[in-house]
């Protein structure tokens, strides 16, 4: 019997890449048939709190609120050492400034981890806006933000726009625990039947080791959605984004999403 899933992911380079394989046929997908919504990050985390795909791509932010209606899947987590997200200014910026609580920043969504690395960091910066992610960079240069949090294929591309990083939050993450950033992770809905769940987590980890084993495959899917995305920071982007831990979360990067739950469990958003 076939079961058709929706899918929900990224348009960035590292999803892509994850998922071209089952959703192109290029591997057994043991019966599912993955239904993709391509959507950026926030996007998708919104549709996790209104629980309307059966899989999805979310902020480990997110997954903390949701995970009555989601269980994590051991496949396809962007979890890792030098991924997190940076804090940018247009100009120099001298970090004693960040005691100013007036400080526009520009966030790529509240339910981002992103976000929540911010405010675990400086509790105080409260004037933030929400602005989609690719945009972020111009919107600081332009001046209608003090600072802004980058993520993404940004990561590669502020320093060569003129911005200039002020903190790595991600570093800042990882100096106080000690552990990797977990970032997002893929989702699944704990309504649908135990053999769903282990099956299609089954297939993701299938496609991820197609994808390591064949990392030319996805190219064409990758760029239909990179857009105008460098060659060069595509692959950057996904060598940074997709590691072990994609393929399996391990023991290692279970307790990383353990030690970043139990700190969300603390938090008031």
């Amino acid at each position: 019997m076939k079961h058709v899933l929706t899918l929900g992911f990224s348009p960035c380079p590292n999803d892509c890449f994850i998922f071209d394989a089952m959703l192109h046929g290029k591997i057994d997908t043991e019966g599912l048939i993955f239904q993709p919504v391509i959507e950026d990050v926030e996007a998708l985390n919104k549709k996790a709190f209104k629980t309307k795909l059966n899989i999805s791509k979310l902020s480990f932010f997110t997954f903390a609120h949701v995970q009555k209606k989601y269980s994590l899947l051991d496949s396809g987590a962007a979890i890792g050492f030098g991924v997190g997200p940076l804090l940018v200014s247009g100009s120099s910026f001298n970090v004693s400034r960040l005691k100013d609580t007036s400080l526009r920043i520009a966030i790529p969504g509240k339910n981002t981890t992103a976000n929540l690395l911010l405010s675990l960091a400086y509790p105080h910066l409260k004037n933030k806006t929400e602005v989609l992610f690719s945009e972020i960079e111009d919107e600081v240069l332009k001046g209608k933000f003090d600072l802004g949090v980058i993520i993404h294929e940004s990561r590669f591309t502020y320093e060569q726009k003129g911005l200039k990083k002020v903190i790595d939050l991600g570093d800042w993450w990882e100096k106080k625990t000690k552990s990797p950033i977990p970032l997002g992770g893929i989702a699944i809905k704990r309504s649908l039947p135990i053999e769903i769940q282990k099956k299609a987590e089954h297939v993701i980890r299938k496609s991820v080791e197609f994808a390591f084993k064949n990392p030319g495959a996805s190219k064409v899917f990758i760029k239909k959605h990179a857009q105008e995305m460098d060659d060069a920071v595509i692959k950057q982007h996904i060598a940074l984004y997709v590691n072990k831990f994609s393929l399996s979360l391990g023991s290692k990067g279970r307790k990383a999403v353990e030690v970043l739950l139990q700190t969300i469990a603390k938090f008031k958003r």
